[in-house]
């Protein structure tokens, strides 16, 4: 929902945009994100109440923080707001990975940045796979509430 496939191309197009927005309880979907007890997070299940004899139907939900893949619960009268994440989501060339981790990467404007470790889990795994083979590949990258994680790789005609 909240994805954007680009790079900002404003010079500090953040100073006045919200990190997050307020959307609907019911509006939420399964594979969306939401903000729960302060954290980004994938909402990986989701289960509606029958409204009780106090009015609201509640929704329970179970999130998994985009960057640490905790889990996290919270139940929320369906007519009430929750916070949305803005997410956006860069491609960027894969340059190289050196000794501490840390991926070299390169913007489709040809500027470099090497302040980003390589992830743990399967996104991490592919990305030195792949390196290792010395393939050509671009690193997708989620900035999230003023945080960064590489999230996944693909080939670079993709």
């Amino acid at each position: 929902m909240a994805d954007v496939d680009h790079e900002e191309t404003f010079e500090g197009a953040d100073a006045g945009a919200s990190q997050t927005y307020p959307m609907q309880c019911s509006s939420l979907r399964k594979n969306g994100y939401v903000v729960l007890k302060g954290r980004p997070c994938k909402i990986v299940e989701m289960s509606t109440s029958k409204t009780g004899k106090h009015g609201h139907a509640k929704v329970h939900m179970i999130g998994i923080d985009l960057f640490t893949n905790k889990k996290y619960e919270d139940i929320c009268p369906s007519t009430h707001n929750m916070s949305v994440p803005n997410v956006v989501r860069t491609d960027y060339q894969f340059m190289g990975l050196d000794d501490d981790g840390f991926l070299s990467l390169m913007s489709d404007t040809g500027e470099a940045r090497e302040d980003l470790k390589c992830p743990e889990g399967d996104a991490g795994k592919e990305i030195r796979e792949r390196s290792e083979r010395d393939e050509s590949f671009n690193v997708t990258v989620l900035k999230v509430m003023g945080e960064e994680v590489p999230i996944g790789c693909k080939s670079g005609k993709d």
